[in-house]
């Protein structure tokens, strides 16, 4: 009997080459499980790229691998989360200056506009940040002389100090209140869904083969049916409008530490933004519709056909991989891009900026310039309270404020009734 090693030496199908043809078969013409397991990736994607666009009657988001992943999981939000919006990826407190209170954001719009302030803040906030840093810079440079060090050694901060600037919701703009921007973002799931079709159709006209060009208008159909929903309106803004005659002013900030507070007056005009930070989160009262359920429940049983069918195609399969994966970039590009307020149904308009390197003298020159705004920034950037001599100070101008309020109400009365006796 031979030994048990040369089983294993004296294999019959010892061939080197197996491996490259195999290779080259595949890349030449992938199969069709190449196409089916990538359908089943990228579902966070899809799910971001729908959040940042829908809310109108269109959502062109472009159909990609990620399509049937994310259609499965979405049953499962509408039936046990009772919510297809997801929830804000970025973290941020809403202050009310009236009465100081602070809520966390849940809201996807709300956090976006968070997020994305960097590239929407203007320039003039942009100049009082490089105004700050260096500020910062010179200081700690200073300081370092005084202490006997290099001061060619300190580094330029890339945080330095607070900037409030201030944003009123804008009147002209009223008709975008609430409704999803037509920006690249937008046009750019009009042209890839036009592109795809004229790829799919290529082996229709070459070959004959229809199967690529119907598996791609139904994929895209079915994208469209999802995007179309109501309920992602409902979900994306759900809060009530400010009724005209009333002002309410909100502080949007990432919190303790942060460069950035943004103050946001709605004047007559504009969202109720605790309404809207608390999101769709409340599971007491949940307002998805039956309608709702049972639509997205048909249409994740269609997107699992449809994953059935399209592994039927061997041939041309290259044309439908390429077809997803012009779609997969698409929707990162629109799940990852940043947008203006006004794209997200916030038209937000430019009104002051104040800023110093110093976050309480930054607090207190707010407090001089828009009463009650400041000491509602106290209890988010100073949760132990200030220092005696800065809580003097801040406590000085709030009186002053309330003087000058209340003469202000005396002469107004005082008007009226001279008004009357006339």
């Amino acid at each position: 009997m031979a030994p048990f090693y040369k089983h294993f030496l004296q294999s019959r199908d010892f061939d080197l080459n197996a491996p490259s043809a195999a290779f080259e078969a595949q890349w030449m013409s992938p199969s069709n499980y190449a196409f089916t397991i990538l359908l089943l990736l990228g579902g966070d994607v899809v799910s971001r790229a729908l959040a940042q666009l829908a809310g109108g009657r269109i959502t062109p988001v472009a159909f990609s691998f990620g399509w049937v992943s994310y259609a499965t999981s979405a049953i499962n939000s509408a039936i046990g989360e009772f919510k297809l919006m997801p929830g804000a990826d970025t973290p941020c407190t809403i202050i009310n200056t009236e009465n100081g209170q602070s809520r966390g954001n849940g809201s996807w719009v709300l956090g976006r506009a968070m997020r994305d302030f960097e590239y929407w803040m203007g320039d003039p906030v942009k100049e009082k940040v490089k105004e700050l840093k260096k500020s910062k810079w010179e200081y700690d440079k200073d300081q370092a002389k005084l202490k006997g060090k290099d001061p060619d050694k300190i580094e330029f901060r890339a945080h330095a100090g607070l900037v409030v600037s201030f944003w009123k919701f804008d009147p002209d703009k009223k008709k975008r209140l609430q409704k999803p921007g037509r920006d690249v973002l937008f046009w750019s799931g009009i042209v890839v869904i036009i592109l795809q079709l004229g790829i799919s159709a290529i082996p229709l006209g070459i070959y004959g083969n229809w199967g690529v060009f119907l598996v791609t208008a139904s994929a895209i159909l079915l994208c469209l049916l999802t995007g179309c929903q109501r309920q992602w309106y409902r979900e994306k803004w759900a809060c009530r409008q400010i009724e005209p005659g009333k002002k309410r002013t909100y502080i949007m900030t990432r919190g303790n530490g942060a460069q950035h507070a943004i103050v946001i007056e709605c004047d007559g005009c504009g969202l109720n933004l605790e309404d809207l930070c608390t999101g769709f989160n409340n599971l007491d009262s949940p307002s998805i519709s039956k309608t709702t359920r049972l639509a997205m429940v048909g249409l994740g049983v269609l997107w699992v056909i449809l994953l059935i069918t399209s592994s039927a195609l061997t041939d041309q399969s290259w044309f439908l991989i390429t077809v997803g994966g012009i779609g997969m970039l698409q929707n990162m590009f629109v799940a990852g891009w940043s947008r203006k307020p006004e794209a997200l149904g916030l038209p937000l308009k430019y009104t002051t900026v104040i800023g110093s390197p110093k976050v309480s003298a930054a607090i207190i020159e707010v407090e001089r310039a828009f009463p009650t705004v400041g000491r509602a920034l106290v209890g988010t950037f100073f949760p132990g309270g200030l220092f005696p001599s800065e809580e003097k100070e801040l406590g000085a101008i709030e009186a002053e404020a309330k003087e000058k309020k209340l003469k202000m109400k005396g002469t107004k009365d005082h008007s009226e009734v001279k008004n009357r006796m006339l």
